[in-house]
């Protein structure tokens, strides 16, 4: 009989700077082929009930997953105890713990439940994408990158372009320009509107003095995210050295407007 069991998807996205980003957590299905993962809305309404009083590990796990997003990190770390008390060695569990322990500022404990997760399901997208981003995002860019590597090696990976992205900003904090331009590259063959890779190429262009490079991914960047400060600064710093003084006056601008008057502006180089 096929294992029945709910996993948490964590999507992990560094942007450029270095900066690590947790979007939404989101519960998935395993589906019946080749352990692919097919994203769907949680189908148990456990809102109105305690997690103690919910004794199937599938429902204490998707209670817990809701009490995270809540913020009530208490209680749902004592349910995600709970799964892993029934379920020794549960990614889900685990990748839950994790993150609680990261919402709390507890970073050690957040890397050993990554880990575990990991390390325990060899070969699973998922916890290997997710490890590897609590690495890199933990002053170890280096070794993250041979769990972004073992993401991709899993056929039922179904979000490539996520540790694709990662494995781009990792290889660039572990000074490996080379390997991030190709993970990047790789993102956007894959997703041409993704905006960490567009960021992190307009980044590199921008660093190698290929400014209209840099100004072509800058470009894309901002018509995916027109009020990202971060894409204003940078093109307006191309545009200071294409020698267009105008254009760099209008995104400097459009910084200060969305700014409220801060003083965000991107020193002259």
């Amino acid at each position: 009989m096929q294992r029945k069991r709910l996993a948490l998807l964590v999507l992990g996205c560094l942007v450029a700077a270095g900066c690590s980003q947790l979007e939404r957590l989101t519960i998935v299905r395993p589906s019946a082929h080749q352990r692919g993962y097919t994203q769907v809305a949680p189908r148990y309404d456990v809102s109105g009930k305690h997690a103690q009083d919910i004794g199937d590990p599938t429902l204490l796990l998707a209670s817990a997953s809701l009490l995270y997003q809540q913020g009530k990190f208490d209680e749902a770390q004592a349910s995600a105890l709970k799964v892993l008390k029934a379920q020794p060695g549960s990614g889900d569990a685990q990748t839950l713990l994790g993150l609680i322990a990261e919402a709390r500022g507890e970073e050690a404990t957040a890397g050993k439940y990554f880990q575990a997760a990991a390390t325990g399901s060899q070969g699973n997208g998922i916890y290997a994408n997710n490890y590897g981003r609590w690495l890199c995002a933990n002053g170890q860019a280096q070794a993250s990158l041979l769990w972004f590597d073992r993401a991709l090696a899993d056929p039922a990976y179904s979000t490539p372009a996520v540790a694709l992205a990662n494995a781009g900003a990792c290889a660039e904090k572990a000074g490996q320009p080379v390997r991030a331009e190709a993970s990047w590259r790789a993102v956007l063959a894959l997703d041409p509107e993704n905006v960490p890779a567009l960021s992190g190429m307009a980044a590199l262009e921008y660093a190698r003095g290929a400014y209209l490079e840099a100004r072509a991914f800058a470009e894309r960047w901002l018509a995916l995210a027109p009020d990202d400060p971060a894409a204003l600064q940078l093109a307006a710093r191309i545009e200071e050295k294409t020698g267009d003084n105008v254009a760099a006056s209008r995104y400097l601008l459009r910084l200060q407007a969305i700014s409220s008057g801060s003083s965000t502006v991107p020193p002259r180089q």
